[in-house]
């Protein structure tokens, strides 16, 4: 099984920013944590700051792997272009939220992911992303 975890802008701050709304742990010990508990599976992780990059690697991984688990970041509310990515390609994507973007600013709980998304986890920490991992394997 091939699951790759794509995350958006400012994610790569994780465990500096804001840490009573994202945390204390960067997403470099998480992933390593990650990659330990689930080392029957090729798991990746990718990251940018750039809408663009973010769709090349959507395009690129999207008829190959077996999941796709994304946390846009800002480009949630904001990005067509990567919604339309995901509804390219036929790897499924879920889409991971470490804040729970309904109880946040008005323009936060809109998401042009969702729709195009097998499902939505928000709100639950950076634990969303190894019950990411958990619902693939499931599969």
């Amino acid at each position: 099984m091939k699951l790759i975890i794509i995350n958006g802008p400012n994610l790569n701050l994780l465990g500096v920013r804001e840490k009573k709304i994202y945390g204390n742990k960067s997403f470099g010990s998480l992933f390593d944590e990650l990659q330990k508990k689930y080392n029957d599976i090729s798991l990746e992780q990718y990251q940018s700051n750039h809408e663009g990059e973010i769709i090349e690697k959507i395009q690129e991984v999207g008829f190959s792997y077996d999941g796709i688990i994304i946390n846009a970041g800002g480009f949630t509310h904001t990005s067509i272009a990567i919604r339309d990515a995901i509804s390219s390609v036929t790897t499924p994507c879920l889409e991971v939220h470490i804040s729970n973007i309904l109880s946040r600013e008005k323009f936060r709980q809109n998401s042009y992911l969702s729709e195009v998304s097998v499902g939505i986890i928000s709100g639950l920490g950076m634990k969303g992303y190894e019950l990411a991992i958990q619902y693939f394997k499931s599969k």
